[in-house]
């Protein structure tokens, strides 16, 4: 069965959610996608690959229990920050605290020293080890986490194309003519962004009566059961070439693990990324068995999956492995669009499998 629906726009609320310029996000399709599965009866509700955030969050402001998960550790701190913290806001004084050198703090210069003429600047870098630790000695988890959430937030802004795949900081203080990108954002001071996302993350919490967490796993090592689970894995598209997630924001891991940093940089890169790993999401030998064993580990719940037309495997097959588990499939597809970095088209598409 197939549906076409337009986007809707999100439902008022007090709270709101962030903005964000995080690759591969569905901040533009959340409506959308909340449209789809109103009308399916659940409670309990698992966004297994949770991102910036955006679907679990709207699952929240429709009081469900929420829990985010993401292998990513910069992204699961986004979720304590934004799903898991009901009533934690950053206040004015500690803002202040974490924008100045503290006295009696030894601060490293590692982010200095290491990233020099790579990313940003000289005086940018020591902004980020000088806040970076004040963040780090904060003890309030949920304080800690909306102000790591500004500092991934105001580093992924002051970047061209908004990641860390490449040593282009030449880009920025090149004096020419662009056709992509905002120099003045660019330019703009770290503190200046710091302060405007601390203000949005405080105005994104809110309590929604209902226990939310979330937590930072490899999705085949969750055993909890759900009504309801999301699934955006990462992408592959026709060529068999994947979004690798964990390289184009290696930056903000490495700012989660400070303190080991230098023992987890590959060093044979010349933007120094963080040694990889492997991902079956980003290997086209492995994705089809990968989707097989994760919607049979969810086989007692409602399954939301939000794909591209133009992916590996294709909708078809994906249709094909739920049906052979005795699914009924609705697909709903929205209208064309064109994604960052990419020169060709496709649609959102989204399976609901019950």
């Amino acid at each position: 069965m197939s549906a076409q629906l337009s986007l809707f726009e999100d439902i008022p609320v007090t709270a709101k959610f962030p903005t964000t310029r995080y690759q591969g996000s569905k901040q533009k399709f959340v409506s959308w996608i909340w449209e789809c599965i109103k009308d399916i009866p659940f409670y309990t509700a698992l966004d297994a690959f949770g991102g910036t955030g955006c679907v679990a969050y709207k699952l929240k402001q429709e009081e469900k229990q929420v829990t985010y998960n993401d292998i990513l550790p910069f992204n699961y701190i986004i979720g304590k920050a934004l799903i898991e913290n009901q009533d934690t806001v950053l206040e004015d004084w500690e803002l202040e605290t974490l924008l100045k050198p503290q006295p009696n703090v030894a601060y490293p210069h590692f982010i200095e020293e290491t990233f020099k003429s790579i990313y940003f600047t000289d005086e940018e870098n020591c902004w980020l080890d000088i806040v970076s630790t004040n963040i780090r000695n904060m003890l309030n988890p949920y304080k800690q986490a909306i102000a790591y959430f500004a500092l991934f937030q105001s580093s992924i802004i002051k970047r061209p194309y908004n990641l860390f795949h490449r040593k282009n900081l030449y880009v920025r203080l090149q004096e020419v003519e662009r056709s992509f990108g905002n120099k003045k954002t660019w330019d703009t001071p770290f503190e200046v962004h710091f302060r405007k996302f601390v203000n949005e993350a405080n105005n994104a919490v809110f309590n929604s009566g209902e226990k939310c967490k979330a937590c930072n796993l490899d999705v085949f090592d969750i055993t909890s059961t759900y009504d309801l689970v999301y699934i955006d894995t990462p992408y592959l598209n026709e060529s068999g070439i994947g979004v690798d997630y964990a390289d184009f924001y290696h930056f903000l891991t490495g700012l989660v693990n400070y303190e080991s940093w230098g023992e987890l940089i590959d060093y044979r890169s010349k933007h120094l990324r963080l040694k990889r790993g492997d991902s079956v999401w980003n290997d086209a030998n492995h994705i089809k068995d990968a989707f097989v064993r994760l919607f049979r580990q969810f086989q007692h719940s409602v399954l939301v999956i939000s794909y591209r037309s133009n992916g590996v495997p294709t909708v078809e097959e994906l249709i094909e492995m739920l049906e052979n588990d005795g699914r009924n499939v609705k697909v709903y597809k929205s209208m064309e669009m064109k994604y960052v970095l990419s020169n060709k088209c496709s649609n959102e598409i989204l399976l609901v499998a019950q």
